[in-house]
């Protein structure tokens, strides 16, 4: 399997939460029978290699969909708690996603830490040190 592929894979990380790198057409419908009620896309719009439309394909589906443009830089503690916020009202399960599933890793890590009460500074230091960011 190579880099790419890998890329594309859908990663369920608990029951509300998945990730992934730049989803396909084809991955959307399997992402709507998978019983998925919402995507969260991270890309930016300069980046390279978005799916066209993913919004109108993706509530074509039935599913809800956010575009929340982040940046790895932008991964701080005022850009989390907005993000957090989106994550929270979207229904769930939700899958989120960017171009290679590291901003989307990252994003779910700060998460589900500091739904779990563990301080952003903790966790983002954690992350640091795994290598997401």
């Amino acid at each position: 399997m190579g880099l790419i592929r890998l890329m594309n894979v859908i990663r369920e990380i608990n029951d509300e939460l998945a990730i992934a790198g730049q989803i396909k057409l084809d991955q959307l419908q399997q992402i709507a029978n998978g019983g998925y009620k919402s995507v969260l896309n991270l890309r930016l719009p300069d980046e390279t290699g978005l799916l066209a439309n993913e919004q109108e394909k993706t509530e074509l589906l039935g599913l809800y969909y956010v575009n929340f443009p982040t940046k790895s830089e932008d991964i701080n503690h005022q850009g989390m708690l907005r993000i957090y916020q989106v994550i929270n009202k979207l229904p769930k399960p939700t899958l989120i996603h960017c171009d290679n599933s590291i901003r989307s890793a990252a994003i779910v890590f700060l998460y589900i830490a500091l739904k779990q009460g563990i301080s952003f500074e903790k966790a983002l230091q954690k992350i640091i040190n795994i290598g997401l960011i």
